[in-house]
């Protein structure tokens, strides 16, 4: 009984301590802050921004740092078009949520499809075989889904199929996940996105659809 008792004084003691001081505004730097009066002392205080923290990569050689460095180049090229990706789709799910029939669902998506078209695929003609395979796996990073399975559902299972098959003479499967926990490449691109995250050379996508829960 002594001990919680105790604790609790303790639990309470460190809530209130803050709040038993003056709180106000003060001009600190040109600008107007949050302070606390404590005794005859102002004390000017701000929130900071959350800062992440990453560690450096290391290389085992040479050949190594180089391999990194092409990975990275590649990375940065083909993520704006997965975000792109994901945010159109994010859109598109957004509008099919609200929509119950077939031919107009179809229409929403037929439109959909066009704008995609004409926005990324003259860009990623360009792409070489080694961009193409990364920017699948961002697709799934980005949508949770291959670009296979995206095929699948919002155009049709031969198309899919069709794709896959193409893509398969160029070295490319559109069918691959994206695992950083468990493959070494993937866990590479992952830290190469949070550090450009980070540093602002690349922004992460605004995720504003969540389908329903599907409730039992």
């Amino acid at each position: 009984m002594a001990t919680s008792l105790r604790f609790f004084i303790l639990a309470w003691a460190l809530w209130a301590a803050p709040r038993l001081h003056a709180q106000v505004e003060v001009m600190y730097q040109g600008k107007i802050s949050k302070a606390t009066i404590i005794g005859q002392d102002t004390i000017p205080w701000i929130f900071l921004d959350e800062v992440m923290v990453l560690d450096q990569p290391t290389f085992s050689d040479a050949e190594a740092r180089l391999n990194y460095l092409r990975l990275k180049r590649r990375v940065i090229k083909v993520y704006p078009y997965a975000k792109g990706l994901g945010e159109r789709l994010d859109s598109l799910n957004m509008r099919l949520a609200t929509e119950t029939n077939y031919f107009k669902r179809k229409r929403i998506t037929k439109r959909y499809q066009k704008y995609l078209s004409e926005r990324f695929e003259p860009e990623l003609h360009k792409l070489t075989v080694s961009e193409g395979q990364i920017l699948c796996k961002l697709v799934f990073r980005e949508t949770h889904q291959t670009v296979f399975d995206l095929i699948r559902e919002y155009r049709s299972w031969i198309q899919a199929v069709g794709w896959n098959v193409t893509a398969a003479w160029w070295d490319i499967s559109i069918k691959k996940a994206y695992e950083p926990s468990q493959v070494e490449e993937d866990a590479w691109i992952e830290k190469i996105l949070q550090q450009a995250f980070a540093n602002g050379q690349l922004e992460p996508r605004t995720y504003f659809y969540h389908p329903p829960e599907v409730r039992p």
